[in-house]
């Protein structure tokens, strides 16, 4: 059997069909809390929203009460979010300073390589609200704690046992490599004028619509080791911009003692991942991606904190109230799935951290965006475990829902669009909650992009379990167009997720070991080649034309890059040869990943000519089942593709 790629595109001038309702210009986030909200514009959208009216108001309220008082005791959620310039170690005129929140401590020291790791005359004093501090004069000019020097912050329990943790704030934190499951020293980072990396290039404008690029600098490099961010910078980048993304979504930034952990494990927030290099070297990557014209956004994750007690933020946690703590106590500060820990967002000492985390990685290192992990699980109290969301309204809006999440996320979006106005923050959400991505102002979230989760789900489904003639063009079209249309979202065929390892790669489930063998063009393709590469084309084209206002991709899937994603770790001998990106296979002349590689560039293209992605018209006009053919309208363009695997159409 032959299958044949059949897809075609020619323009079509039309009025858009879908308008989105446009609401009277009122600032909800300048009234007061006293202010009714019967009135807020989402309740234009939708008038099942009506029956909800309760939940919006108490969040709106909620929000607008958190709101003022950041105004009224920090002075703004500008200046509040500044947190790292006062927490941390930071120089302060003639002196260095050093503060900590841990109200659970009954006494503390600063210790590292500045007092010989004895804090006996570095001890702290503690405020009324439970932060530590200390002040230590220059020595000769210099400050006392040298630049690239180790620190940590020792505190006495309570217990009678004295406990050393990696500063909350540290920006940067390394380990020895040479010992195995040796522990994370906090780094002080203040290097000199002459060693400070410099941004040279603007940030460039946002896209009408974003065609993201997921990558993991870790993995990014065709030897098995632990690739570099000036290696991703100078033999990544290129490659990126050539295949004519305009955005580059970069994971596992914030540091995380377990490499397996993908980055989502994250026990220093604002380090800058050591394993790839400095806090200069990155931002030698996003100044590069920027002088490529390509915005970059960052995997933040703040729906939880790693478990890990020696390394991480869990360290402060010493049996105290919630009150004292980052996390939630019991249950509720634990989740169970993923072994870590949760925050509790109605902590003041919470806000600030967080807020001034996403604040110090923009500011800082100039990243234009977010995408905000397991934002499912922040939004309820159940996680999202065990849950099948079936649309019902009560699921989104009612006491599952945890409205302190909500509201920190509604603090979020409406700083960083404040701060960066053309910022980009997409959310990770499974559930589909309504007005996720609508603006604060209006009632919603604030979150600009939502990920079209249920999209991978349905091609996995169909390659593993269904014929080629099972297919159903009905089923594809309405997973493609199913979600909210005053609410954007970003399609994928496969991200990260699709390929960790017990699963694979979408190319390789299409031709497994064949892929071993049949890839050379010097020999005609089997079946199972000519088939697996052209679904493979038309499956992430679908999926880009139809399935949302933004496209992403994951490193390496553009040319069909074989076999899956594995971390070392002891399950595997702690081999890298799974946790690379063999792109010598896609610059090999005589190999076919370059037709799946340049299929990729030209879809990209299509989309910068005709920006069809960022069009609201859609109009789906042929599902046929018999000859198993979608035909639809995006934009100015008219999309046919052909699913059948041996027959071919004309006309």
């Amino acid at each position: 059997m032959r299958f044949r790629l059949n897809f075609s595109a020619f323009t079509r001038s039309a009025k858009s069909k879908f308008s989105v309702p446009v609401s009277a210009p009122r600032d909800y986030t300048m009234a007061t809390a006293e202010d009714g909200f019967g009135d807020l514009p989402i309740y234009n959208l939708d008038p099942k929203f009506a029956g909800f009216k309760d939940h919006f108001s108490y969040r709106m309220k909620k929000y607008l009460e958190q709101k003022h008082s950041i105004e009224k005791y920090e002075g703004g959620l500008e200046e509040f979010s500044k947190g790292y310039l006062k927490f941390g170690i930071n120089t302060e005129n003639d002196a260095t300073v050093y503060r900590e929140w841990a109200p659970a401590a009954k006494d503390a020291q600063l210790i590292g390589d500045f007092n010989n790791w004895n804090g006996s005359g570095h001890r702290m004093t503690k405020d009324n609200f439970g932060v530590w501090s200390i002040r230590i004069s220059h020595v000769n000019g210099k400050p006392a704690i040298p630049h690239n020097s180790k620190v940590k912050f020792r505190f006495h329990r309570g217990d009678g046992l004295w406990v050393d943790r990696v500063p909350a704030w540290i920006r940067y934190a390394t380990f020895d490599a040479s010992k195995f499951g040796a522990p994370y020293d906090g780094v002080h980072w203040d290097p000199p004028t002459g060693e400070r990396y410099v941004f040279k290039h603007p940030r460039p404008r946002k896209p009408d619509a974003p065609r993201i690029y997921e990558a993991h600098v870790g993995m990014s490099g065709e030897k098995p080791e632990v690739s570099t961010y000036r290696e991703f910078a100078d033999n990544v980048l290129p490659r990126i911009k050539a295949n004519n993304y305009n955005t580059v979504q970069l994971m596992a930034i914030m540091e995380h003692s377990y490499y397996a952990s993908f980055g989502y494990h994250v026990t220093n927030f604002f380090a800058v991942s050591s394993r790839s290099g400095t806090p200069e070297d990155l931002k030698y990557l996003v100044d590069k991606a920027h002088s490529l014209g390509l915005r970059v956004l960052m995997d933040v994750v703040h729906s939880h904190a790693s478990s890990n007690m020696t390394d991480g933020l869990n360290g402060y946690d010493v049996g105290q109230n919630t009150q004292e703590s980052y996390f939630h106590t019991g249950e509720r500060g634990y989740h169970k799935l993923w072994d870590s820990r949760l925050f509790n967002y109605a902590n003041w000492e919470v806000l600030r951290y967080l807020l001034s985390n996403l604040r110090y990685w923009m500011d800082e290192f100039m990243f234009d965006g977010f995408r905000f992990d397991g934002v499912t699980s922040m939004l309820y109290n159940h996680h999202g475990i065990n849950m099948s969301f079936a649309g019902n309204y009560k699921e989104y809006f009612g006491l599952d829902t945890d409205v302190d999440a909500v509201v920190y996320m509604m603090l979020a979006n409406h700083l960083m669009h404040k701060i960066l106005p053309e910022a980009t923050v997409v959310a990770e959400d499974v559930s589909g909650m309504p007005v996720l991505c609508r603006s604060v102002d209006e009632g919603g979230v604030g979150f600009d992009y939502r990920l079209a989760m249920a999209i991978p789900d349905r091609w996995i489904d169909y390659l593993k379990n269904k014929d080629d003639l099972e297919w159903s063009m009905s089923a594809i079209a309405h997973t493609l167009t199913n979600r909210r249309y005053t609410e954007k979202c970003i399609a994928y065929a496969e991200s990260h997720d699709q390929s960790i390892v017990g699963d694979k790669t979408m190319a390789f489930l299409l031709m497994d070991k064949e892929m071993y063998t049949g890839m050379s063009d010097l020999q005609p393709a089997s079946p199972t080649i000519d088939r697996g590469i052209a679904l493979q084309k038309m499956i992430h084209f679908i999926t880009m034309a139809l399935g949302g206002d933004g496209y992403l991709n994951f490193m390496g899937n553009e040319f069909g890059h074989p076999e899956w994603i594995d971390f070392p770790r002891e399950g595997n001998n702690w081999s890298y040869d799974k946790c690379r990106r063999q792109w010598s296979l896609s610059d090999i002349d005589h190999l076919r990943y370059k037709y799946m590689n340049a299929f990729d560039q030209a879809m990209n293209a299509l989309d910068d000519k005709f920006s069809f992605l960022s069009s609201s018209k859609q109009i789906v006009s042929d599902m046929n089942e018999e000859k198993k053919i979608i035909v639809f309208e995006r934009g100015d363009l008219v999309f046919v593709f052909n699913f059948h695997p041996s027959k071919t159409y004309d006309g």
